[in-house]
């Protein structure tokens, strides 16, 4: 409870940067919206290719826009200054690790409830029998890449390639968490069965807890270095 709160003040300090600049949520909703926009000319609405597919495009969408974000949130603390400031701040590491992911992670879940509503207009799906385990794999999964992003965000940042870094880190080492991820939104969306996608289920609550807590205990030797 005592780093509670440091955790939430660093997230809300970037969330109040994001509303002033409004560079991150912008960039990512383009990109979300040009990937769907896409798809949807190329596909039926409604067909059940379209059914098939959309479980992927969904987390195209989400990571390489997740990734947009991820970029951003050091590269601006680093621009500005502030990384420095930030890092002496009279917190354990771990906080400020925190604290930045969990501004990456609202950011993400703000572009899914743009995005995944938009979907469901544009590909006529229909998602209320399964609405909740649904958002309940989105958080899951957003949760994951959040947390390996934002310590792969930290690792890229000093290097020139920086923007280019990222994505070459982030996708090999997220692999188990985006499979787990597209397909148990696959069997939720293809059978509206909950039972089919328990165990991918528990494979993303597995690894949200291995990659939060590697990425929390390397962030201070990252930072550091």
């Amino acid at each position: 409870m005592k780093s509670l709160f440091p955790i939430l003040t660093i997230a809300w300090k970037d969330v109040l940067s994001e509303f002033r600049s409004k560079e991150i949520l912008s960039s990512m909703l383009i990109f979300c919206l040009i990937v769907v926009i896409i798809f949807n000319f190329m596909l039926e609405p409604g067909s059940a290719l379209i059914k098939e597919m959309v479980a992927g495009i969904l987390w195209i969408a989400i990571t390489f826009a997740g990734i947009l974000g991820l970029n951003r949130s050091f590269i601006y603390e680093v621009d500005q200054g502030c990384l420095l400031g930030l890092l002496l701040c009279p917190v354990d590491h771990f906080v400020i690790y925190f604290g930045k992911m969990l501004g990456n992670f609202l950011f993400m879940i703000i572009m899914e409830i743009i995005l995944v509503p938009l979907m469901v207009v544009l590909f006529n799906l229909s998602i209320l029998s399964i609405i909740a385990p649904l958002s309940l794999i989105l958080l899951l999964g957003t949760l994951g890449f959040s947390a390996v992003g934002t310590l792969l965000s930290a690792v890229s940042v000093n290097t020139r390639a920086r923007e280019i870094l990222l994505p070459i880190l982030l996708f090999p080492v997220s692999v188990p968490i985006l499979m787990a991820a597209v397909k148990s939104t696959n069997h939720l969306l293809q059978s509206g069965a909950l039972s089919e996608a328990i165990p991918w289920i528990k494979l993303l609550i597995g690894f949200d807890i291995i990659f939060l807590t590697v990425s929390s205990l390397l962030f201070e030797y990252v930072v550091e270095d």
